[in-house]
């Protein structure tokens, strides 16, 4: 276990070293920390206790998730909201409802046994994007801003949108296994979509505001700044926790409100992101390829990949183009839009914690379906953001000469 240890911790050192050279090579942090877990996988699953790594990977995804979404969600701007609002909203409520919409009809349509609430629950842990995976596209100077733009509020926003959908699917399906009747779960979800909000709100706002009067005053070191943030993510989630709200959407929420309240320079939370944040992505992954994809391949069948290729193509890419229809946008930056909706880390996240809080009938078949589909998106996005980047970044300069 220590040389194993050993090795980890020798690749995150070599992949930060060389991080520059990687990012503009077709090799993305995902891809090669999925591949390392595969790669260790058995002596990982012989060295470490079943439960042991159950835990493990449940209280990675919680962590994850909560910085995940604050930082996301802390990101977004009200303002520039305002000004340059009509794509992501289009994508966000129009594309986003269409593309539940069809996942779950594909999803029953292939699985009827595991039932409707379950393909609910595949469509909506598949729905939310990555922009992670296709980082070169967002950074790259050769793709348009208003389209970069377009895909970080749309991964930043999504994730937070559809977890409500998530959890109530999770429930309604739990309910099939005799775990509590419909309409009681529906009120529990109900009151967790509500308190784990205004839990969010009060957080994120008396952070926001002591920490401006903190500033003001000259009482607070700069470097401080990325403690406040941990103690706002996690403060959210714990508040919402003991008032019976959702965790998870308070922290959404408490990043929103702290990044539109806070009035001074917010770049602590990046620089952590990308730092120590960076860290828990590289870990996400391994354990990823570790763990979760070994057993989703063993239960994968025709049906499973199928259902994998269509969530990244058809079940994307249709809803996405026809929400923007009418935005003035041509049909290869609708398709451009459409294809880069990556399936990442929030996907995983979201399938270890269900599966954990809920039994649900079909588990195996769901973690096939969405560890392929995410398997597939990291190798796809990952090894096509560069030339598709550079391409419309072309086709952009040539229609403007």
């Amino acid at each position: 276990m220590s040389v194993m240890a050993l090795a980890i911790l020798l690749a995150f050192a070599v992949y930060s070293l060389f991080s520059k050279s990687i990012s503009k090579s077709i090799l993305t942090l995902p891809i090669l920390f999925t591949a390392l877990g595969l790669a260790l996988s058995q002596p990982l699953r012989e060295a470490v206790p079943p439960a042991v790594a159950d835990g493990a990977k449940v209280g990675l995804a919680e962590i994850t998730l909560i910085l995940l979404l604050f930082s996301d969600a802390s990101r977004v701007r009200f303002r520039r909201l305002v000004l340059e609002w009509q794509i992501p909203a289009s994508m966000l409520v129009i594309g986003m409802p269409l593309t539940l919409a069809l996942g779950t009809a594909f999803a029953f349509w292939l699985n009827p046994a595991s039932g409707l609430a379950t393909a609910l629950l595949t469509a909506a842990v598949l729905t939310p994007t990555d922009a992670a995976l296709g980082q070169s596209v967002v950074a790259s100077p050769d793709v348009p801003e208003h389209l970069g733009e377009t895909i970080n509020v749309e991964s930043g926003l999504n994730d937070g949108l559809v977890f409500p959908i998530v959890l109530l699917s999770a429930m309604l399906a739990s309910s099939a296994l005799g775990d509590g009747g419909p309409g009681s779960l529906a009120l529990d979800a109900l009151i967790e979509v509500i308190l784990g909000p205004l839990a969010g709100i009060a957080v994120g706002w008396l952070s926001a505001r002591a920490m401006d009067w903190a500033q003001d005053r000259g009482y607070m070191l700069e470097s401080a700044g990325a403690v406040v943030f941990l103690v706002t993510a996690f403060a959210a989630y714990l508040l919402a926790d003991a008032i019976d709200g959702n965790g998870f959407m308070a922290a959404f929420v408490a990043g929103m409100v702290f990044g539109n309240t806070y009035r001074h320079a917010i770049h602590f939370i990046s620089e952590f992101m990308d730092g120590a944040g960076q860290l828990l992505t590289m870990s996400a992954f391994l354990v990823f390829g570790a763990f979760l994809l070994p057993d989703g391949l063993a239960h994968a069948g025709f049906s499973t990949v199928l259902l994998a290729v269509l969530f990244l193509t058809l079940v994307r890419v249709i809803p996405i183009v026809l929400s923007l229809t009418g935005s003035g946008l041509g049909l290869r930056e609708k398709l451009f839009l459409g294809w880069f909706g990556p399936r990442g880390l929030a996907s995983i996240l979201f399938t270890l914690l269900m599966m954990d809080q809920f039994d649900l009938p079909g588990e195996d078949a769901l973690l096939a379906c969405v560890s392929l589909t995410v398997f597939l998106s990291i190798l796809l996005h990952g090894m096509s953001s560069a030339p598709l980047a550079r391409r419309i970044g072309f086709d952009e300069a040539r229609r403007d000469e």
